[in-house]
């Protein structure tokens, strides 16, 4: 089922998320449902807090990444395979590499900017049939985890702009909070 995604301004966007557990109620139900969210809204991730549920869970599939013809052939290979459900993850950078990448979001129809990201991390998580895995990551790959990652710390890529890019682009971000904005997928809107 595809299930709205919700929009900026809402309070879950900003939460820190809560661990769930192996008997959490119909998981494997609510990660199928966000997979059919996320193709159908053109993504490459989706985070449990997108579609309004504070828990440490996203999903993640960069493969149409592996499309992109300015990347070399081993990292569109990595990219291509790399579709993974996270439950419970913890982060940490193992690099002081930098980069920089143009990102978006399906919660921030409409805005893109240039995020610096750390290029190597661990993540350590359990998979969705509750196995413990460490996963070392570099590239794309890692920037998409640290995206979907944020979003179940309470931080959107917003967040990481400078204060001048924020003045820039606080009153699309307010329209957005409003619902004054065209997204070709459902979404939901907050409304105090």
């Amino acid at each position: 089922m595809i299930l709205p995604i919700v929009a900026f301004g809402h309070p879950v966007l900003k939460k820190m998320c809560k661990n769930i557990t192996s008997d959490y109620e119909n998981l494997d139900l609510l990660v199928d449902n966000m997979w059919e969210t996320m193709y159908a809204a053109s993504g490459v991730g989706l985070a449990a807090p997108q579609i309004g549920l504070s828990i440490r869970l996203f999903i993640v599939d960069a493969s149409p990444f592996s499309e992109d013809k300015n990347l070399s052939f081993e990292e569109r290979e990595k990219l291509s395979k790399f579709k993974m459900v996270f439950i419970n993850p913890e982060l940490k950078a193992i690099s002081d590499d930098l980069n920089t990448f143009n990102e978006g979001c399906l919660s921030i129809p409409e805005i893109r900017e240039d995020v610096v990201r750390e290029n190597e991390i661990i993540v350590d998580y359990y998979d969705q049939d509750f196995n413990k895995q460490s996963l070392k990551l570099d590239g794309l790959r890692a920037r998409v985890v640290q995206h979907e990652y944020d979003h179940i710390q309470g931080i959107l890529f917003t967040d990481k702009l400078s204060a001048f890019k924020k003045r820039l682009i606080k009153g699309k971000l307010n329209n957005i909070s409003k619902g004054k904005v065209k997204a070709d997928y459902l979404m939901s809107f907050y409304s105090k």
